[in-house]
């Protein structure tokens, strides 16, 4: 009779956990894997979106650029990467897409770096025309920030020559003497100076006006949103909770070894001393990306021939499923108090 009535029990317990399972609610996220992906990997393994009745499919990308039209084709119905002129693109063809939330808001990290054996030939931007510039793609958030700095000089992209390369052959193409100049991000930006190719020339986050600068974003599916108001309000509570996490452990807070080995075990950093030694991106706790920022982003890839409309605030952004999951959450505080870096507050 107990081995009877244990059988049940088993045979219970497993119809729950099935019929749990089969009324989560499946969302497609892509992600270009970086430090700031960890948000997202550790709201998944604290068992966040689970307890929002969410499972969450991730789909690895290189940049965001690729993976625009599958969001807009409602085949991803979320997207964490960089904004590029594609995304003011996608608006002005009205196709289904916004920006939801932040992902990297100053300090970004970012270094505009020369070639070490002209640093005393490129002392000033306006020393920079006619050089070799290297970015990771045209259009991409990199060609905006090596454009302002090419401002502060008095020049434009036209006055130099914009070779496109991964960011992880770009300390290669230092060696070869094949660049005199590249935007890079972290970590091979300070390994490639490590390693005597290349010396800091500027940084975006001093140069890059109006501030603070946001690189990158998680963008939506509207129509899905409109459709699903319910469940992208449960979805982004848990985002928001992860977004919490990743920011005490920026600041040095409890969570951070726990964060690290998040990353390591994804694979996203297989190297835990870079995740020790260099910086992270920051990002907003509350989730909004800077309005200015992209407004001038616009502007700037306006002028440079890229987008051929300008399109007002409010169709840029949707704050309203972000600002729902801040008001549950509440104000947001540093744990540790001893950290002075800026960023996460």
């Amino acid at each position: 009779m107990k081995s009877l009535s244990g059988s049940v029990l088993a045979w219970l317990a497993c119809f729950v956990a099935v019929q749990a399972q089969a009324q989560e609610q499946t969302i497609r996220v892509a992600l270009a894997r970086s430090i700031i992906s960890v948000t997202t990997l550790a709201a998944i393994e604290k068992g966040y979106f689970k307890e929002q009745g969410i499972r969450l499919e991730i789909e690895d990308i290189d940049s965001s650029v690729d993976a625009m039209a599958l969001l807009a084709q409602n085949r991803l119905q979320v997207l964490e990467g960089g904004i590029s002129a594609g995304y003011f693109n996608a608006l002005q063809k009205r196709l289904p897409i916004i920006i939801a939330a932040d992902r990297v808001t100053t300090p970004v990290h970012h270094k505009f770096l020369v070639r070490a054996d002209l640093k005393d030939r490129i002392r000033t931007a306006a020393d920079l025309e006619g050089r070799t510039v290297a970015s990771n793609g045209q259009g991409a958030v990199t060609s905006y920030e090596i454009g302002k700095l090419l401002e502060t000089g008095g020049l434009t992209s036209k006055d130099v020559d914009i070779k496109i390369l991964p960011f992880t052959q770009m300390g290669v193409a230092f060696a070869n003497k094949a660049i005199d100049a590249a935007l890079m991000i972290s970590p091979w930006n300070v390994q490639v100076v490590e390693q005597g190719l290349a010396v800091a020339f500027a940084d975006p986050d001093d140069y890059v006006k109006p501030g603070p600068l946001t690189i990158a974003v998680a963008f939506i599916n509207t129509d899905w949103a409109t459709q699903n108001p319910e469940l992208v309000r449960k979805y982004m509570f848990a985002y928001m909770r992860g977004v919490r996490d990743y920011c005490q452990g920026y600041h040095g807070g409890r969570n951070r070894q726990e964060l690290v080995n998040i990353l390591v075990r994804s694979g996203t950093e297989r190297r835990p001393e870079v995740l020790e030694r260099y910086p992270w991106p920051a990002r907003s706790p509350n989730g909004r990306a800077s309005l200015q920022s992209l407004l001038d982003m616009q502007a700037w890839f306006g002028k440079a021939g890229l987008i051929q409309q300008q399109l007002p605030p409010d169709e840029l952004v949707n704050y309203g499923h972000v600002d729902y999951a801040v008001e549950r959450l509440g104000p947001f505080t540093v744990e540790n108090k001893d950290s002075t870096l800026r960023g996460c507050r």
